[in-house]
């Protein structure tokens, strides 16, 4: 599958850098901008697969984009500061898929941009047969049985999935993992998680340490 492409409208930059370094992270590429006239030139030259859409901006509110964007064919998830229920209430009836108060959870948005894009048809909603790993209703699945990962195995497990056959290293994996504070304990974890999936650590075939660097998860 080609990477999900996000359009993201934020004009508060250190929220945006945050975010966006998050979602990267997890595979998605990420275009931002911030402001609705940018925002709209993106869309007029380009293709994608879901918009995160703040409402106060610089130019015009987000509502605005809300308008002129046909809602059956591309989802939109407000992130907004406003919390009041009129917001929200009109959010919606212009067409708005999804509506997340900052500060957000971004563990939370990741799992509701993809249940988005299986709901808009942007991804497949079923595996295919041959999958060796894969996720599923927020559960991790080795050769079609659940494995018991603990939370911070799982949030790992998840974004060397998505990044697979590439090397991730150390530094990008702490960095996105608030409870993994040094490269010993993320050590530590993937020690188990290689147990857990039967790899061998003398001579793993899937989870793959590159020295001195960080960890790539082969899958053919």
């Amino acid at each position: 599958m080609d990477l999900v492409r996000i359009l993201y409208i934020e004009d508060d930059l250190t929220t945006a850098k945050y975010l966006t370094e998050f979602l990267q992270e997890y595979g998605f590429e990420v275009e931002h901008t911030d402001t609705i006239t940018s925002g709209l030139s993106f869309l007029n030259q380009s293709e994608f697969d879901l918009i995160l859409l703040d409402l106060n901006l610089p130019d015009f509110d987000g509502f605005e984009l809300l308008r002129s964007n046909d809602s059956t064919t591309l989802p939109i998830i407000i992130i907004s500061a406003l919390n009041d229920t009129n917001t929200k209430v009109k959010a919606f009836r212009y067409g708005a898929s999804d509506f997340m108060v900052k500060p957000i959870d971004l563990l939370e948005l990741e799992a509701r941009i993809w249940s988005h894009l299986k709901r808009y048809g942007k991804i497949a909603t079923k595996k295919q047969d041959n999958d060796i790993f894969y996720i599923k209703n927020n559960h991790a699945y080795f050769q079609n049985k659940i494995v018991d990962f603990t939370p911070v195995e799982f949030d790992i497990f998840h974004i060397l999935l998505k990044n697979k056959n590439q090397t991730i290293t150390r530094e990008r994996l702490t960095d996105a993992l608030s409870s993994v504070s040094s490269h010993r304990t993320l050590d530590y974890h993937i020690k188990n998680i290689r147990s857990k999936i039967k790899d061998d650590s003398k001579n793993p075939k899937y989870l793959k340490t590159e020295y001195g660097v960080g960890y790539k998860f082969i899958i053919s």
